[in-house]
């Protein structure tokens, strides 16, 4: 009996989301009373041993080439592997979109029950009851598993990260050697200094920038706060931005520790994507804009005579 932890990787190197994971998942394990154990698939270039300060005790790994691009179908099969390998009752992912594509395939191959967007522990103390979001984030739901073999897939940034002392023992996984059906011709990456779904703090503006020529000033804060940039739905169909940066209900759901709205009304369906960040802060000159009534702060004036002041304001406090 053991929880497993399944550790997302991009180019070599460990998510910030599995960290997150790994901490969930230890944390479970020290619950129930047993051991937990993780697997990398792919070849990494982080130091494994290392990851053992979150509490994970082995860590198995399957270094082969031909697991570097992500195949869920493949990474299913060598996972189930190594859950019946380990002994794992409950499997742990991150709900980000690796989880998202291998947790569903996993669990019809292993008929375990699934849990997709824990915000929580699960809750032992009766059974097996864990709590999720629900209604894009509206409502809380409190799941009950009850089958042999769990899997609790955690919304990224819903779990605080913690370290402390200890190193992991690192041992070689032998994964299925099944071809691949998926052939990966090119790699297209999303550019910015911290990938959208990663951030701790986005900073997010909306048609009240006028055009993509005003952008500057948004990416010089991003800059400034170390922060991924963002956008609503109407900038992108407007092609002010790329769609990869457009999020709410149809685009990317976040949680970030902060959140920062710059031109943006506050739709219903762009709160859907953001309403679990940490802290909201608005800055519109439309004191009726919907978006205040979620916020925590807000800042009623002319965006491009504010942002300018803030990012300044902050430089000034950071010395740089």
């Amino acid at each position: 009996m053991s929880v497993l932890i399944f550790i997302d990787t991009a180019e070599g190197h460990v998510k910030k989301a599995s960290l997150e994971a790994i901490t969930y998942g230890a944390k479970l394990a020290e619950q129930l009373g047993t051991n937990a154990e993780a697997l990398v698939l792919g070849p990494v270039s982080d130091d494994l041993p290392s990851l053992g300060k979150y509490g994970v005790k082995k860590i198995h790994h399957a270094a082969a080439d031909s697991l570097a691009h992500m195949d869920a179908q493949l990474y299913a099969k060598a996972i189930a592997q190594a859950a019946e390998t380990t002994g794992a009752t409950v499997i742990i992912f991150s709900n980000n979109t690796t989880g998202k594509a291998i947790a569903p395939r996993l669990s019809v191959r292993m008929k375990a029950g699934l849990v997709s967007g824990a915000v929580a522990l699960p809750d032992t103390s009766n059974g097996f009851v864990v709590k999720k979001n629900v209604f894009s984030g509206k409502a809380f739901a409190n799941i009950a598993v009850n089958t042999q073999v769990k899997i609790v897939a955690l919304s990224p940034n819903a779990y605080q990260t913690l370290s402390g002392e200890g190193t992991a023992e690192v041992v070689t996984f032998n994964a299925p050697a099944d071809t691949a059906k998926v052939k990966v011709t090119s790699v297209n990456k999303a550019s910015g200094e911290v990938p959208l779904t990663e951030a701790e703090v986005v900073v997010s503006a909306g048609r009240g920038l006028k055009g993509p020529e005003n952008w500057g000033m948004v990416e010089e804060l991003a800059k400034t706060l170390h922060a991924a940039t963002a956008c609503s739905r109407p900038v992108a169909d407007a092609h002010w931005r790329p769609h990869n940066e457009h999020v709410g209900q149809t685009g990317i759901a976040i949680a970030p520790n902060l959140y920062i709205a710059i031109g943006i009304s506050g739709a219903i369906q762009h709160l859907a994507g953001v309403n679990r960040s940490k802290v909201i802060v608005v800055i519109n000159k439309d004191p009726e804009a919907p978006f205040f009534k979620a916020a925590d702060y807000g800042i009623v004036g002319d965006a491009f005579e504010v942002v300018p002041k803030l990012n300044e304001a902050i430089r000034k406090l950071k010395g740089v």
